[in-house]
């Protein structure tokens, strides 16, 4: 999972960039960058947050009326310098690109592109299989007249043969910026505009927030296999390219995406509430008196507030988060989740000893995390400990671009309910029923492959294979 942004207006477009992607930080905290266009290509890319990569001579330097950024979380390829983003390439002429997801068929494309075009990417990012397969299209269009309908095509024949998942934003040098979906629409991209003295600025953005923050006006999400292109005379062109049945990823409202984020109508905060709503019931039945409801700050807030209403009990805050140490979801290291979880979360002592507590999470994915959370309310004087997932057992690998790519890792994938409870240690555990979350979002059609076992697209077993060969890879190292 990351975040990408993409602008194009008539003044120096580097400030809405880099605030688009500060608004965006949660997404990926592994590398940032930015690429804009003015007769030329320029670029900063860098490992880190987005505040420790920019500074004011970055902003000087980033020129140009039009471009494209990246905040970026690893789950394909390494985490060094060579594979972040934007990647710009020359071949057939200036494209620069970013993109948030993960190609399926990484290694039949990069073979493919390698015997019938010469191509060698030189990163194992597979936002080159992205770029490359579009150059490789384009290259046999006319170039010196390429008309919009011959870059719609090329995005389509590309959508047609890259498998996965992929929201992607693209400069093309002379021309303006181009966004495309994959043809299961599974993550997100939304069009925005606002209105300046100097005419119409146009963005595209993974969140809602960013527009948000920066005064624009949102216009809609981006559709399964649809295509934007913005030409430098602002004037916007849309078409549905290859475009398959929509499976949005339901990750995005049970973790990923700010509270604040609304995605095809949908408020994320709103939908976490009623997950903790439907909770709520299965603690009625069976029979529990809690006296208070936390969460695990951040994204167990909404769940949590929701549970305690419908439970009529109070919500405390009981744990207390360090706005300083990262997301232990998307650390790439076990180890390195255990730290961040030591280091990040402290409980109030005077708010939890001697109480019966429901303490609300968004998921449980490892195990780890909810292990090390029940021993710290413990030590704090916890009476008894209710756990909640607002989530479904996770039980299968994600392949689309969150890092639950190794089954081995899933907890509820080789323990059933009560087993998962004692190696938590907790007193009881509660999970979101599945039938509960399709309920909830009735109006939306979801890939929920992480509870269900039902990819939408690509080759996943191939790809599971792969990414469990990469991960054996680097343990080595």
């Amino acid at each position: 999972m990351c975040g990408i942004v993409g602008f194009i207006g008539e003044e120096k477009i580097v400030y809405d960039i880099m605030s688009g992607l500060l608004t965006l930080q949660h997404r990926g905290q592994d590398s940032a960058g930015i690429v804009t266009f003015k007769d030329t290509f320029y670029t900063k890319k860098g490992l880190g947050l987005v505040s420790e990569v920019f500074n004011e001579k970055h902003i000087d330097r980033l020129c140009g009326n039009v471009g494209i950024g990246h905040v970026r979380y690893t789950t394909h390829g390494t985490g060094d310098i060579i594979n972040a983003q934007p990647i710009t390439t020359n071949y057939p002429f200036g494209i620069s690109m970013v993109h948030n997801g993960n190609v399926t068929n990484f290694k039949k494309m990069n073979k493919a592109l390698y015997e019938d075009y010469h191509v060698l990417p030189t990163s194992s990012n597979d936002l080159e299989i992205l770029l490359y397969t579009l150059a490789a299209e384009l290259k046999n269009k006319d170039l010196k007249n390429i008309t919009n309908e011959d870059i719609f095509d090329a995005v389509k024949k590309t959508q047609e043969k890259i498998e996965g998942a992929y929201a992607v934003i693209s400069v093309i040098a002379n021309h303006g910026l181009l966004a495309f979906m994959d043809p299961d629409g599974i993550r997100p991209l939304i069009l925005g505009k606002k209105v300046t003295k100097s005419g119409v600025v146009y963005g595209f953005a993974s969140e809602s927030v960013t527009f948000d923050h920066l005064g624009y006006e949102i216009i809609r999400n981006l559709q399964p296999g649809e295509i934007v292109f913005i030409d430098n005379k602002h004037k916007v062109h849309s078409t549905i390219g290859y475009a398959k049945k929509q499976h949005f990823c339901v990750f995005e409202f049970i973790y990923f995406a700010r509270e604040d984020a609304v995605f095809y109508n949908n408020n994320v905060a709103g939908k976490r509430v009623r997950m903790g709503e439907y909770i709520a019931e299965q603690i009625k039945e069976a029979g529990l008196k809690p006296d208070v409801v936390i969460d695990v700050p951040a994204s167990g807030y909404f769940s949590a507030s929701g549970m305690a209403e419908a439970l009529g009990i109070p919500y405390h805050r009981g744990l207390v988060k360090s706005n300083y140490i990262g997301r232990s979801f998307i650390a790439s290291k076990q180890s390195e989740r255990e730290n961040i979880v030591k280091n990040k979360l402290n409980p109030i002592k005077k708010a939890i000893k001697g109480k019966k507590i429901v303490v609300v999470d968004d998921s449980i994915v490892r195990g780890t995390t909810s292990k090390r959370i029940v021993q710290l309310l413990k030590d704090a004087g916890a009476k008894e400990i209710y756990f909640v997932s607002a989530a479904p057992p996770v039980i299968n690998p994600c392949v689309y671009g969150i890092d639950m790519s190794a089954k081995t890792e899933l907890i509820a994938s080789n323990l059933n309910i009560k087993e998962v409870q004692t190696f938590i240690g907790a007193d009881a555990l509660f999970y979101l029923k599945p039938e509960d979350l399709d309920t909830i979002f009735k109006d939306i059609s979801l890939c929920k492959a992480c509870f269900t076992g039902e990819y939408p697209a690509g080759n996943v077993e191939e790809m599971l294979q792969d990414i469990e060969d990469e991960k054996n890879q680097m343990r080595l190292f």
